[in-house]
């Protein structure tokens, strides 16, 4: 694996930079330099650019909606978008095209592909993730939300929990108990529910940064058609695990990008509060930088894995584990660079509780600060880190199984 680019890369992004000169204002400065009104007209406008692009889904096959293009292909596109200062799509496409789209074009009939896919990429349907629960956080095999088949309907009773942007979404691709008799990882399926009815309840809840990205979900008596299962009844564990896999293997080779942005602000914040020169300061940048290095480079590798037909799967939690841990530690050093003026926070907040700041935004104590409570956060969510390393030890380097209780 050599982290370098072919001729044919290289022209594969001038054709990226020409799209995006082309379609940005004149006098383009990143996305980081709005707010407000102007943010949300912006992101909502550049969405659509994107979709009749074609860029929207990059990866899916064009008959799909998307641009069909490789693996090294969707990386250029995510390093150019990221020096540009714009997004790679809305704030939910995570959900909708990462994860779900990716899901049902390996899993989906050929009816839930021609429904949901053109819906995803048009922002008709608007899609959170329900998996998590107050008793099935880590442990997700212990899924509690019962779904029973009445008719030609499922009826679903229940809670899910740490729904992240749950109170922007229409739909929820949810796991749900279809069996209870059945060992607790073979009696769940996975379900597509609108949550446009009655039978659904969407709680924000607070967090210490003063967001409310996560929310709580009720499932009172809430329905949804018979067919809307995604690869079969009691199947819901191995489709689950795929969704997972593209959660967290496909940003392997992209997250870096963010980082190493996020990195160049904190040199410019270490050198705008004169502690560029501290030994101690240099010595931890040091290492901030020979970890988005690592990062950049098992990213490359999951690239090539990519390029020979590999579909993300357990390795994926290698890049969970070592991202999350990072990010509470540099973000910790934003904190220490700070000082006093990180206990009262000025300036803008982050735009996001759960992402880096977006080129072009102040370098503002706010900012650093509410990036660094959430960070904690990066190694529970989508997998704790004990969790992650159990599956790399169990399923990547075959280790025996960790014991469990009775």
């Amino acid at each position: 694996m050599q982290p370098t680019y072919t001729a044919d890369a290289q022209a594969y992004r001038e054709k990226v930079q020409a799209f995006l000169a082309e379609s940005l204002p004149s006098g383009w400065n990143g996305i980081g330099r709005l707010e407000g009104d102007e943010l949300s007209r912006f992101v909502d406008e550049w969405r659509s650019t994107l979709h009749r692009a074609g860029y929207l889904a990059p990866g899916w096959p064009v008959e799909f909606g998307g641009a069909g293009l490789s693996s090294l292909e969707q990386v250029i596109l995510a390093e150019e978008f990221a020096k540009a200062g714009v997004p790679m799509g809305g704030p939910n496409d995570v959900f909708g095209i990462q994860m779900l789209g990716n899901t049902l074009l390996q899993w989906g009939t050929d009816e839930q592909k021609a429904h949901y896919l053109p819906r995803i990429l048009s922002g008709e349907d608007t899609w959170c993730q329900g998996y998590s629960e107050p008793d099935a956080g880590s442990d997700l095999g212990n899924v509690g939300l019962k779904a029973v088949l009445d008719g030609d309907q499922w009826v679903l009773n229940g809670q899910k929990i740490w729904t992240s942007a749950g109170h922007l979404a229409d739909h929820i691709f949810t796991l749900a108990r279809t069996d209870p008799e059945a060992p607790k990882h073979k009696g769940i399926s996975f379900l597509l529910v609108d949550m446009r009815q009655p039978g659904v309840e969407v709680r924000p809840i607070q967090m210490i940064s003063g967001e409310s990205e996560f929310n709580e979900v009720f499932y009172s008596d809430a329905t949804c058609p018979e067919d809307n299962v995604v690869g079969g009844v009691n199947n819901g564990w191995a489709v689950a695990m795929t969704l997972l896999g593209y959660e967290r293997g496909e940003a392997a080779a992209t997250l870096p990008i963010r980082f190493q942005g996020e990195l160049d602000r904190l040199l410019a914040l270490a050198a705008e509060r004169g502690v560029i020169d501290d030994p101690r300061i240099r010595q931890r940048l040091a290492w901030c930088y020979s970890k988005v290095q690592v990062m950049r480079y098992n990213g490359m590798r999951t690239l090539t894995q990519f390029v020979r037909g590999h579909h993300p799967g357990p390795d994926g939690a290698i890049s969970k584990l070592y991202w999350s841990e990072y990010h509470r530690v540099v973000t910790e050093l934003g904190v220490d660079i700070l000082g006093a003026e990180a206990m009262i926070p000025t300036g803008r907040p982050p735009a996001s509780a759960f992402q880096t700041d977006e080129e072009g935004a102040p370098n503002s104590s706010a900012s650093w600060v509410g990036t660094f409570f959430n960070a904690r956060a990066g190694t529970i969510y989508a997998g704790s880190s004990e969790i992650q390393r159990n599956i790399i030890g169990e399923m990547v380097l075959g280790l025996p199984k960790e014991p469990r209780p009775a």
